[in-house]
């Protein structure tokens, strides 16, 4: 595809295909995603292919991503041959241009009119071939594009000369022609876009390099002999052994040794984080210095690298909500071209200039307008963006998850997990009533098939002081306030004094206790017996450091003008404990996950965009209700769902870093949009008043494409704040 005509012209032909339910086209990975009802169109793949190519371009079906070293090696191909036609280009070109770069030194050493012929029909019609392929396909097709615009112009040009010379040889005069013009205007757009198809790879590198960090094979441990295999012959529950120095092949966690891993290349942690055993490592991250065997939790398919690779092509393929104005000015804008151009040779003739000067004038303006500018002002600052952050760790599900996160106004973080390590440890308990058993056992009990950080704080303490803990039965969780269920064939309840008062329990014996822990800024939960007459067995404290960056992710979000929320399920005191020590001055303490969509609806109407940040599948309504969710590396599946941006590594100011690069992405988006409107708002009235040439107006338009492109090429430099503080954010 050459420019946003195309796109528009692909995506026509894959929504006429039967069973296809949505199609979204990239100019600048030339990829698209096609929604299909499979079930009733089960072959839909090679009709989908075999539409794109009744309309003139090639297409390949790309199922499960395809392999690394296929696509480099078709893209290296590419290059070859484009590269090539370049050459061929300049070499036939260059005797036409350089006699009249020599006229203004006095130097009249034009070429004899049929080797001027001679050299500019291979470019017209050999080199030039793909033009006439592509026009006329575009003109069947009832549409247009810019290889109509360049096959139309440069061929105005060379039937020109051609005339001029069949009647200056017949008058034995030595005519002016102007097959310099064609062959030159063939050559730059070549030129062109052999640079922007480079660049625009360029932009899609982050993908490539996702790959490229992947092992082809690993060392499985089978017995007490290691076998080398292919990668994809690895399985959840395979022993991996790593030695040092080498990528670890699958996502796991450590059976034996310890070791430093290098995963700045997949987070964008730039500190080499321990591992030991029990520790969970990620596929193509670095060993360091110790040698390790990993258990698979995944196969390489299903890894986190994979689905990393996977969510960055989702979302380099998407379109930003403001292309698709863009694609629908673009379907226009070839007509309004051919009809000003037409205009501008008949306002030309109008004035009394000739026939010759006429045509060029018209010619002028089909080259310069050609849209190719346009097209590739989204997509290509889209693919860089994406890139950039996925880099960073930072994966943006699609444009328009990275377009909200540009506008966000507010960012709402849940607690625990979030802001804090999710990791709350046991701080202490009191018991109130005597028991047949100890109340840490009937509290782990409840909590065993529990995987909320309190629950797993519980087990943790019951494991450490050897209790025994008994089976229970009918165990119900109500999120965001606690969990029933029976143990001892008695029914128990542990939760939030809110759930104990629903349960007909008065926390009342444990008041002074509670306050006293509350006050502290601890988690409280409370354990009691509702079998007969309602009684408070215990209650247990929970402690929950802050994340080292949580008190500067909050700074920096304020200097880009955002304002920050706590939100969270926990009690008043440990929220504003939390919130003091971080700098949130606002604060929504005891909110149930009900709440949480009215409080979402609530800090919309007050403050505008809103980013919800959550960790828990309690969250996950709020993530999807949020203008924008944000999931933290530490979350659940059912979070990373809903959110329209997840974080690998889970650090709160990898929040700023998402906003940051949305931001710098939505700007260069701007920018380029901005210079392609500019430059055929501005062109196309010069190239129409006689100010350019054909050649300056090919050299222009090539020069166009490029520049957007290298513009979104500058997103490229973008780092995370913790890896460069020279790092600006941009408000």
């Amino acid at each position: 595809m050459t420019c946003a005509a195309c796109v528009a012209r692909v995506e026509r032909a894959l929504k006429a295909v039967p069973g296809v339910l949505s199609a979204s086209v990239n100019l600048a990975t030339e990829r698209a995603v096609v929604a299909v009802a499979e079930d009733r169109y089960p072959d839909a793949a090679a009709a989908l292919v075999a539409a794109i190519e009744r309309i003139g371009y090639e297409a390949h079906p790309i199922v499960g991503g395809e392999p690394p070293a296929a696509s480099e090696e078709r893209l290296r191909a590419a290059d070859r041959h484009d590269r090539a036609r370049v050459l061929a280009g300049v070499a036939l070109s260059s005797p036409l241009v350089v006699p009249m770069l020599a006229v203004p030194f006095g130097l009249h050493v034009m070429l004899p009119g049929l080797l001027q012929l001679a050299l500019a029909t291979p470019v017209q019609f050999w080199l030039g071939a793909r033009f006439y392929r592509a026009g006329w396909r575009a003109l069947r097709d009832g549409a247009g594009n810019m290889d109509l615009l360049v096959a139309l112009g440069t061929s105005a040009a060379y039937g020109l000369s051609l005339w001029d010379l069949a009647a200056g040889a017949q008058a034995g005069q030595a005519p002016h022609l102007y097959f310099e013009a064609s062959a030159v205007v063939i050559t730059l757009v070549l030129l062109g876009k052999w640079l922007e198809t480079r660049a625009r790879r360029s932009t899609a590198d982050a993908v490539r390099r996702l790959h490229a960090l992947a092992p082809v094979r690993a060392r499985v441990l089978v017995g007490a002999e290691e076998a080398d295999v292919p990668i994809a012959a690895v399985g959840a529950g395979d022993l991996v052994v790593v030695r040092p120095g080498e990528r670890v092949a699958v996502d796991g966690r450590v059976r034996e040794g310890s070791t430093d891993i290098d995963e700045s290349l997949v987070t964008g942690e730039s500190l080499p984080v321990p591992a030991a055993p029990g520790s969970r490592v990620l596929g193509g991250t670095l060993n360091g210095t110790g040698r390790i065997l990993v258990e698979a939790t995944d196969a390489a398919a299903d890894g986190t690298l994979a689905r990393i690779a996977r969510l960055v092509e989702h979302a380099q393929s998407t379109k930003a909500p403001i292309q698709q104005v863009v694609d629908r000015v673009a379907a226009w804008f070839v007509p309004v071209i051919i009809v000003i151009a037409l205009l501008t040779g008949l306002g030309w003739w109008i004035a009394g200039a000739g026939p010759a000067t006429c045509l060029l004038r018209a010619v002028a303006v089909l080259v310069i307008a050609c849209p190719c500018a346009l097209g590739l002002a989204t997509p290509a600052a889209l693919v860089a963006g994406t890139g950039a952050a996925a880099r960073a760790g930072i994966l943006i599900r699609d444009a328009e998850a990275l377009e909200h996160a540009a506008r966000v106004r507010v960012v709402a973080f849940d607690k625990t997990g979030t802001l804090t390590e999710g990791r709350p440890r046991l701080a202490a308990s009191a018991a109130f009533a005597a028991g047949s058993r100890e109340p840490l056992a009937i509290a782990a009990a409840l909590q065993g098939g529990s995987e909320h950080p309190l629950a797993r704080a519980v087990l943790e303490a019951a494991a450490r002081a050897a209790v025994e803990v008994p089976p229970a039965s009918e165990v119900t969780a109500a999120p965001g306030l606690g969990i029933s269920g029976r143990v001892d064939g008695r029914r128990c309840v542990l939760g939030t004094a809110r759930f104990l008062e629903r349960s007909g329990v008065d926390p009342a014996p444990a008041a002074s206790w509670l306050e006293q822990e509350a006050k502290a800024g601890r988690a409280i939960a409370i354990l009691a017996d509702v079998s007969g007459t309602p009684v408070v067995l215990a209650a247990f404290s929970f402690a929950d450091a802050a994340r080292p960056t949580a008190r500067e992710a909050v700074a920096a979000l304020a200097a880009l003008g955002i304002e920050s929320v706590l939100v969270t399920g926990d009690h008043e005191a440990a929220a504003r404990a939390l919130g003091a020590d971080l700098g949130i001055r606002q604060i929504h303490a005891n909110v149930l996950p009900e709440d949480k969509l009215r409080l979402i609806g609530e800090l919309r109407l007050r403050y505008g965009a809103i980013a919800m940040v959550g960790d828990g599948i309690n969250d996950a309504p709020a993530l999807a209700a949020a203008d924008l969710g944000i999931a933290m590396g530490s979350g659940s599946d059912v979070a990373i769902a809903a959110a329209g941006i997840s974080l690998v590594r889970a650090d709160p100011l990898a929040v700023v870093d998402a906003l940051d690069i949305a931001r710098r992405t939505r700007r260069k988006i701007r920018e380029n949009l901005f210079f392609a409107l500019v430059y055929n708002l501005a062109g196309v009235p010069l190239a129409a008043l006689g100010f350019l040439s054909p050649v300056v107006a090919g050299a222009a338009m090539a020069f166009s494409s490029v520049s957007v492109v290298s513009n979104a090429l500058l997103l490229g430099r973008w780092r995370p704040a913790k890896r460069d503080k020279s790092v600006r954010y941009v408000s």
